[in-house]
């Protein structure tokens, strides 16, 4: 090894760092991302003395990325640590991805560890907690698993904004005085969308012709209709509907298209996807939008617990002196939260099974929202194990939800009796 007193020497080279670095084997980077910039510190050294810090900061453009792999290579880094704030991190670590051990730091744990402010201080500091195996690392699915995820978020953007789009459709048919939603279920069907399309055309539609659009049920309602359909429709009407009705033909190809592809990178998932669908509640659509959010090997949660925390639909203990404060769920995966809580509103109404009698056991004391979320950290708890062993779900059925709860508000009654100074002795019952 070369013997250099880095404290003192005066004319040490970056040539007799590397070096000592490389006989040393002990190297790593911090990084501050950010849009333009990327502030980088190498830190590197025996671990019974201070590290020493090499500083540099490049531009976020691929080559001069490909400039700082070069330099962390020649410093022999094998493990470099940043921030997950906004996409500023996805870029680098797209490029770099293989090449280097990459732990990507949960922002909002980084966030509550005391520091001093500044962007150098800030790559400083990632590089000294990652050099102690102290950096807050946060789930990172691979990369097909991450594409999956990207699919799946456009998708529900863009069904929000075919929602929206329909909701200003309503809206404009209101301000005319024609009164379809009070008469039809869903305005947005094959019979209602077709009057609507009519409307721009016509002042007003026959019973003749609103009889031929009517399908199904609205064959009874014709009268109804009519009356619903014709209103005052103006041409400032017909060009707001026109162009509502484009927008969400439009948004339709769209999420037709991403659904296309989202199949398509569902195939090497089709046995977790099955497996989860056991669940009830848990559509096709659904399974793949929560596998794209945990992945498919649990291994990466070292529990359930760990799991639902991190999804934010696991209730948190706030108690202090005696008196219990709010138990809120914090802040998680708003994405995965979602998906949950579509497929608990499923499962709640799905007769005799554990789910449905768990939403009504609980919905009277807690109300629908809270009730919503108990039921989809309960439903992402089954779907840890169904994933982790591999074996289809087996719903326990409502009768045993009943009778477990009934035992343990039995037991709760018991505890308050003898709490009173009663003696309470249970009695067999026919």
């Amino acid at each position: 090894m070369k013997a250099i007193d880095i404290a003192t020497a005066n004319h040490v080279t970056e040539e007799d760092i590397i070096t000592i670095c490389k006989d040393l084997g002990i190297s790593c980077a911090g990084m501050d991302v950010h849009e333009k910039k990327v502030d980088v510190c190498i830190a590197h050294g025996p671990f019974d003395k201070p590290p020493k810090f090499e500083i540099r900061t490049f531009s976020t453009m691929t080559s001069d990325l490909e400039e700082l792999m070069t330099w962390l290579n020649k410093y022999e880094v094998t493990t470099i640590g940043m921030e997950s704030t906004g996409v500023y991190w996805k870029p680098i670590f797209n490029v770099m991805e293989g090449q280097f051990e990459i732990v990507l730091a949960n922002a909002q744990r980084l966030k509550a560890i005391p520091r001093k402010k500044t962007d150098i201080m800030d790559c400083k500091r990632i590089a000294n907690l990652l050099r102690y195996g102290l950096l807050p690392n946060s789930f990172i699915p691979p990369k097909e698993i991450r594409e999956l995820r990207d699919l799946n978020r456009t998708r529900r953007k863009l069904v929000g904004m075919m929602t929206s789009e329909k909701n200003r459709l309503v809206k404009v048919l209101e301000s005319a005085n024609i009164k379809l939603s009070s008469v039809v279920t869903k305005i947005y069907g094959v019979s209602s969308l077709a009057l609507i399309r009519s409307l721009l055309e016509k002042d007003k539609l026959s019973r003749e012709e609103i009889s031929k659009m009517a399908k199904g049920k609205l064959k009874k309602k014709v009268d109804l209709l009519e009356k619903a359909v014709n209103g005052k429709l103006t041409d400032h009407h017909r060009f707001l509907l026109e162009m509502h009705l484009q927008n969400i033909d439009h948004l339709a190809k769209q999420i037709k298209k991403l659904d296309e592809e989202i199949e398509k990178k569902m195939v090497p998932f089709q046995k977790e996807s099955n497996l989860i669908q056991t669940i009830p509640g848990i559509s096709e659509v659904n399974a793949s939008a929560i596998l794209a959010e945990i992945g498919v090997d649990m291994s990466q949660f070292p529990d359930e617990a760990h799991l639902s925390s991190w999804a934010g639909v696991c209730p948190g203990n706030n108690e202090s002196a005696g008196k219990k404060k709010s138990g809120k769920t914090q802040k998680g995966n708003s994405f995965l939260k979602a998906a949950l809580t579509e497929a608990a509103w499923a499962a709640s109404k799905t007769k005799n099974t554990s789910y449905n009698a768990f939403y009504h056991n609980l919905v009277r004391r807690k109300g629908k929202k809270k009730t919503l979320v108990a039921l989809a950290h309960r439903m992402l708890i089954d779907i840890y194990f169904v994933l982790k062993t591999g074996e289809p779900y087996q719903d326990m059925g409502a009768e045993a939800v009943h009778e477990r709860t009934s035992k343990r508000k039995e037991r709760s009654m018991i505890r308050s009796l003898e709490k009173a100074g009663y003696s309470v002795t249970r009695t067999a019952t026919a």
